[in-house]
């Protein structure tokens, strides 16, 4: 359970290491290697060198590697949901689920890559041109810095290390110090493949210091990070010039029209509100409902959310588990309480113990609560009532956040409208903004983030376009 350091393909083992404790029993699951800014700018080094054998290696070698590890990464499923579980406490199942989808975007960055090309041009096309062979083609950026956090901390390593690696850049990963383990165990699928390209991919843990480093640093290209907006503004003022790709934060919100399924509404719209315990970037935190049928929206929405199991994360059956730390729990309960003290009423008792906050769905909410305009990264949903489609998109459309957004509607012009009007990086018409496939772009606009994550829109973020011209 010790997640040691890599730096390219050696493998460090460190004086000191950092404990991390189950979210769930408390217990300590793993350590993490003990790492300091040296340990980062050693690593940026090595990458630096790497990075020119990483260009060279054939494309047929580089997708073999991710095809050798997602191989691996089947034959032990299990294994590895389990260690999502003990270090994260996502429920067995969605640790399994996580594991597949895992899979599946490291074999969707190969088979992208096999196909990804460049484009010729008529240079003669203008009366300034002449007549010459003129192409694109896309060559790997170099060193790719990768920063992940703790709510899918497999399959959102993956989304970064498949298409940077099969692109033919060499990496540094960060991964989250929630789950040190896990990113160790998959880490070393990739180091130590026989495809591997030696040194390509290195592995450093820490906070701010090392962080710091890797960003600052004159050697990446890319920095590719996912978490907070907060984190996300250090970076962009840190890094000077360079690519960057952040997906940060979010505010999801759904509207409910009067047309709409509301018993297919209230199901899905719980499992959007409360799958890994609201702690997604896209978990379904504002739903705003046509009047008309508010009153009856909430009383199914409420009683689906109490259907839902809470309880022990490694329980086959359990649908909601602990948060990340029992610090996530009090701001979850001071979030609701503060709601209540400005008039919100609670569908459904606020409860939490110590590691567990319950579901919870908030009626009577007002745009100005805090519970609806800051990304609350819990188990808690807001009811907002509506007398239109047009007040809707206005208050959907009225946060610093844009991810996903999301109706439910039986009007083909109202879905058509909300493709049109809503400010976000995703659409979702009739269920849940909180869906993602992977195998799409995704990411959002305002504080949501620049850029765009999915193998192939990775890998045009991971890489450069450079033109030729044959006179």
């Amino acid at each position: 359970m010790r997640a040691n350091l890599y730096l390219g393909s050696k493998e460090i083992i460190k004086e000191n290491y950092t404990p991390r404790h189950s979210p769930y029993s408390g217990e300590i699951v793993s350590m993490a290697a003990l790492c300091d800014a040296s340990d980062a700018l050693q690593a940026l080094e090595v990458a630096k060198i790497a990075s020119k054998e990483a260009a060279k290696a054939s494309l047929a070698r580089r997708c073999a590697w991710l095809e050798d590890v997602a191989s691996k990464l089947e034959v032990m499923r299990e294994e590895m949901a389990k260690t999502i579980t003990d270090e994260v406490g996502k429920p067995i199942a969605f640790a399994r689920l996580e594991v597949d989808r895992c899979i599946e975007t490291i074999r969707l960055s190969s088979e992208t890559m096999r196909t990804m090309g460049g484009e010729t041009f008529s240079t003669d096309a203008t009366f300034s041109g002449k007549k010459s062979i003129a192409y694109y083609t896309r060559v790997p950026a170099g060193v790719v810095v990768a920063i992940t956090p703790f709510n899918f901390p497999l399959n959102l390593v993956a989304h970064k290390l498949a298409p940077a690696l099969v692109a033919g850049n060499a990496v540094v990963l960060k991964p989250t110090p929630e789950a040190p383990f896990t990113a160790y165990k998959f880490a070393k699928l990739f180091i130590e493949s026989e495809f591997a390209t030696k040194d390509a991919l290195s592995v450093v843990y820490g906070d701010a210091e090392v962080g710091s480093a890797l960003v600052k640093s004159d050697i990446p290209r890319v920095i590719s990070f996912t978490g907070s907006v907060q984190v996300g503004e250090i970076i962009t003022k840190s890094a000077g010039i360079k690519k960057i790709s952040l997906e940060l934060g979010g505010n999801a919100a759904t509207y409910i029209d009067e047309s709409a399924d509301l018993s297919l509404a209230a199901s899905r719209c719980a499992v959007g509100a409360f799958s890994n315990s609201g702690q997604v970037c896209i978990s379904l935190q504002r739903i705003y409902v046509n009047a008309k049928i508010y009153d009856e929206f909430a009383i199914k929405l409420a009683d689906e959310s109490a259907k839902l199991k809470v309880g022990s994360p490694y329980d086959d059956e359990t649908f909601m588990g602990p948060l990340i730390d029992k610090e996530a729990v009090s701001r979850a309960m001071n979030w609701v309480k503060s709601a209540i003290d400005e008039g919100a009423v609670p569908l459904l008792e606020p409860k939490a113990d110590e590691r567990i906050f319950y579901p919870c769905v908030m009626s009577e909410v007002r745009d100005e609560m805090a519970i609806v305009c800051e990304e609350v990264f819990a188990p808690i949903v807001s009811l907002v009532r509506v007398g239109s489609f047009d007040e809707a998109v206005a208050k959907m459309n009225n946060s610093p956040y844009g991810l996903q957004f999301s109706i439910f509607t039986n009007s083909l012009s109202l879905a058509k409208r909300s493709i049109e009007e809503f400010e976000c990086g995703g659409v979702v018409v009739n269920d849940i903004p909180t869906l993602r496939f992977d195998i799409q772009p995704y990411g959002g606009v305002k504080l949501s983030g620049v850029g765009r994550e999915g193998p192939r829109f990775a890998i045009e973020e991971l890489s450069e376009i450079k033109s030729v011209v044959i006179c």
